[in-house]
């Protein structure tokens, strides 16, 4: 079989697009679409809100509880808990999702968040703090799982990328909300508490909505229901496509019944292909916490602190900024994800990352002088670190992880990919604080950004391009790789889709 061949029979690859242009999706004319990727990216505001909404707390904690104050390790514990939990989460998701399905896996997840959210906003001590930060967690994690692999199963190839990246712009936008909210409450009595305990809302919110959300047709394709997987398809695509992708995805099922049934995850990285997809997969999750992000989002106003800006309002209002920043980047990640490409996009971001550490590294190490230039040069660094890391390295591991795994195996390699995310997100948030007590400020932000040089090597030798492709011709580049040859494959395919 030709690589032509593959790309016209297949609906919604480059060359089927080619020949019938007009069957194209645009996400701005599918109301439903959009509906669909709104709700289910309510997870990833529950995502962002968490991450960011403890920075600003912690400040408020430290003087409600002596304990937390005179101690780095309680800080980093009541920080990195949620993460803890987040770990548990997502190996858990990945089996919730091929089990109960996408649409169950969210509203367990929602239920799991809004308790950890009560527990967080009544904890009396440190300690049940810390354990409503383990219940909020655990709902995060399977959250990270489950948004991306819905909202991916869902969308056409085409603007696969944009919509995935949706859920990423609703992490940064939570986190955006959660600077907000603790500048909302910095002067309310029980301040800490109002800004945790919101957090419960929008996953009650998220319940509901999901209540009358359909299931992932892939999903129940997968399950046998396929009358309710094309009343689904019926909505998203017009009747020539629909006809298109339903036969595709009835080949499909039938073909891939028997693998289904004799489905053994203890043999899943038996596949060289699988292997290779996984590596590719985790290692992005994994470069995407050790190139910094999660230091900037949860300790921004420490490190402005540290910068020589001593006012809790002030830290938060100049983390504000960040937090802005980091949205509006995720904006333009959006529109070029499906344009410029997956791979692209992470080389740039890591270049513009690589220099703003070098940045914040330099401000650091002449902070000193007492001079308060260094300060706002540590805040321009900030800005300009998440300005890059956005559009790029911040959408780019979401959106391929949702995306280069077989279909019996997508739940739970996305859910120990997402775990790698979790537990490298663990040990940067339970080691910032340390690391730059013990060897200084300036140092730690130079030490990542030689691990910002190794991302971008890793990029350029395991992370193929996946712009515009199939989840069956996804498939094949990685078979391909896996013998050798996906070189001149991947090339072929991608001037398909330039053609396009």
């Amino acid at each position: 079989m030709t690589i032509t061949t593959i790309t016209h029979s297949i609906p919604g690859s480059s060359g089927y697009l080619d020949i019938y242009p007009e069957r194209k999706v645009s996400v701005f004319k599918n109301p439903y679409i959009m509906g669909l990727t709104a709700v289910a990216s309510i997870g990833g505001l529950l995502f962002g809100y968490d991450t960011g909404v403890i920075s600003g707390a912690l400040l408020y904690i430290k003087d409600d509880f002596e304990a937390v104050r005179h101690s780095n390790f309680l800080q980093e514990t009541i920080v990195s808990m949620a993460v803890a939990g987040a770990i548990l989460g997502a190996a858990a998701g990945g089996w919730i999702n091929d089990a109960y399905g996408r649409k169950k896996a969210t509203i367990i997840a929602d239920l799991i968040f809004t308790l950890g959210a009560i527990v967080m906003a009544a904890a009396p001590d440190p300690y049940v703090l810390i354990l409503g930060r383990v219940f909020v967690g655990f709902g995060v994690g399977i959250a990270s799982v489950t948004a991306p692999v819905y909202i991916a199963e869902l969308s056409p190839s085409e603007i696969r990328g944009a919509l995935v990246s949706t859920n990423v712009l609703m992490i940064t936008g939570g986190q955006f909300l959660s600077y907000l909210i603790n500048l909302a409450f910095t002067q309310v009595p029980g301040t800490w508490r109002w800004m945790l305990g919101v957090s419960g809302v929008p996953a009650v919110v998220q319940l509901f909505l999901m209540l009358l959300l359909p299931e992932s047709p892939r999903w129940l394709f997968i399950k046998n229901r396929q009358e309710e997987a094309i009343s689904v398809l019926a909505k998203i695509y017009d009747f020539a496509r629909l006809e298109d992708e339903v036969n595709l995805l009835t080949i499909q099922s039938e073909r891939d019944s028997q693998k289904w049934n004799n489905i053994r995850y203890r043999d899943v990285f038996k596949s060289k292909e699988i292997r290779l997809a996984f590596l590719a997969g985790a290692g992005l999750q994994a470069f995407q916490q050790f190139t910094g992000i999660n230091t900037v989002m949860y300790y921004s106003p420490t490190i402005v602190q540290l910068g020589g800006f001593h006012s809790n309002e002030l830290a938060l209002l100049l983390s504000l900024i960040v937090a802005g920043m980091n949205a509006a980047g995720t904006v333009l990640g959006i529109y070029l994800i499906d344009h410029a490409g997956r791979r692209k996009l992470s080389l740039f971001s890591l270049g513009g990352v690589i220099a703003s550490l070098i940045i914040l590294a330099l401000s650091f190490f002449n902070q000193s002088s007492g001079s308060g230039f260094y300060g706002w040069l540590a805040v321009l660094g900030l800005v300009l670190y998440i300005g890059f890391f956005s559009p790029g390295m911040g959408i780019v591991p979401w959106t391929v992880n949702s995306e280069v795994y077989p279909e019996e195996y997508r739940g739970i390699c996305g859910g120990m990919s997402a775990t790698v995310n979790w537990v490298s997100n663990l040990i940067v948030a339970e080691s910032f604080l340390s690391v730059a007590a013990a060897v200084g400020t300036g140092p730690t932000f130079l030490i990542i950004a030689i691990i910002a040089v190794l991302a971008f090597v890793f990029v350029l030798l395991y992370v193929p391009e996946t712009k515009g492709l199939t989840f069956d011709e996804v498939e094949l580049l990685w078979k391909h790789r896996a013998r050798g040859n996906n070189p001149e494959y991947a090339q072929s395919l991608l001037q398909n889709e330039n053609h396009s």
